[in-house]
């Protein structure tokens, strides 16, 4: 038991790790030279830590970024009640999550060999916060289930999922990358799909995001470095300049920030952060899908023959920049609407979490640009706001209120809030 937790938490835990292995091991089977094999895994790895390093920035941009806003709408945390709370929780459940996992992965890897759907999960941090909300919703439901039952019940659930996730999405992730080496493993997986199919209906894919037609003088405008420091850059001002403007004691405390530096101009400088970041992330997923998809070849061929790998939402926003950035232009919009909505029928407190709607916002945009250009980005945003304003609720308020809507408020995500009724209801059918 020790030595599977050991696995479960240094290599599943630690995506990095376990895509290493994954190049390394393709390469192996494709017997190249030490050379080849050396380059090859340290170049994923170093690309994957890059795509790290990117979203680290942009996280820490939307550090500031979140707090703002809420400042800006006089937002407090929703009163959650008594619960055990993710701390807690991980004391009591954690061997049982970080062993679904590698079970999970294992029933993933079986799927994938033995049936036509072809796709290897390999997004390490997205497979523990699943089994994470999953375990959480089982025990809300069912009380103090037995952790063996437990482990059982979320392994079959996780292999499964991981499996036929990206083979729902594969069809749009063809039309997003032009080709099929590689799928989208991700918990964005439900509003990419809704978004692609809103996008073919409601959409004009002859206005591509990333083919849009400006005057000669605004030319700079189809940089996506440029136009993603542009419009978080308006975005950033505004809330800067009302909160500026504010003189209650949580405004000021957020001025401080700036130290000496005007809150204004530090504002401006945190829009360019999160290009900077943006541009990153690009980088290092350039890098990484270079040496993955080659190296991953081996394992097609060897062992699971014509296997796709199934990869973080990053991966697609190469594919369409601009389209990235109207996802999270929609999602905001969105969360800023159901703010007032959910506030106003249901009493809820919805605290739009900004690191969700933009990585869920933004790979909604890739996907609904693929069928409805311009205006399908838009709607995927928006899609993405929807899932998680409302899922968010639903979470919080009856499927974790006993164990960890804490976690709800900032680390489930589009598909968790999807499957969530369905979990509850096979752990009420089985427990």
């Amino acid at each position: 038991m020790n030595a599977l937790s050991w696995i479960a938490n240094n290599v599943f835990g630690t995506p990095a790790i376990l895509l290493g292995f994954i190049v390394l091991l393709g390469l192996l089977l494709q017997k190249k030279s030490l050379s080849q094999i050396v380059s090859g895994t340290f170049k994923a790895i170093i690309g994957f830590l890059i795509i790290g390093a990117g979203a680290s920035v942009i996280t820490g941009a939307l550090g500031v970024f979140e707090p703002m806003w809420k400042e800006v709408f006089g937002l407090q945390s929703e009163t959650l009640g008594q619960y055990i709370g993710q701390d807690a929780f991980n004391g009591r459940f954690g061997s049982a999550v970080t062993l679904a996992m590698l079970v999970g992965f294992l029933i993933n890897m079986l799927l994938a060999r033995f049936t036509p759907f072809k796709y290897i999960y390999l997004t390490g941090h997205m497979m523990f916060w699943t089994a994470t909300v999953f375990a959480g919703i089982v025990v809300h439901t069912a009380g103090d289930v037995p952790i063996w039952k437990l482990t059982l019940f979320l392994s079959v659930i996780l292999g499964i999922y991981w499996t036929f996730q990206p083979a729902l999405v594969q069809p749009f992730m063809r039309k997003v990358t032009g080709n099929d080496n590689i799928a989208l493993g991700h918990t964005s997986a439900s509003v990419a799909l809704l978004s692609a199919l809103l996008g073919r209906w409601l959409g004009n894919k002859e206005n591509d995001s990333e083919k849009i037609k400006v005057p000669k003088g605004l030319e700079f405008l189809r940089d996506s470095n440029v136009i993603t420091a542009l419009c978080m850059g308006v975005l950033f001002l505004i809330g800067a300049i009302v909160l500026s403007l504010k003189n209650t004691p949580s405004a000021q405390e957020l001025i401080a920030l700036s130290g000496e530096q005007n809150f204004i101009i530090y504002s401006i400088i945190q829009s360019f952060t999160f290009a900077g970041g943006i541009a990153i992330v690009l980088l290092g997923v350039r890098m990484f899908i270079g040496e993955l998809v080659p190296a991953f070849n081996g394992i097609a061929t060897k062992l699971v023959p014509g296997a796709r790998p199934a990869l973080d939402s990053p991966v697609v926003y190469t594919y369409a920049p601009n389209a990235v950035i109207l996802g999270f232009v929609g999602a905001f919009a969105g969360a800023l609407i159901w703010l007032v909505v959910l506030g106003n029928t249901v009493s809820y407190i919805f605290v739009p979490t900004m690191i969700v709607l933009f990585f869920h916002g933004a790979t909604a945009g890739v996907f609904g640009n693929s069928t409805g250009g311009v205006r399908g980005a838009l709607i995927g945003g928006f899609v993405t706001a929807t899932v998680v304003a409302w899922g968010q609720f639903v979470m919080v308020r009856f499927l974790l209120s006993s164990t960890i809507p804490d976690t709800a408020m900032w680390a489930a995500d589009s598909d968790m809030f999807i499957l969530g009724p369905i979990i509850r209801l096979l752990a009420q059918l089985l427990f």
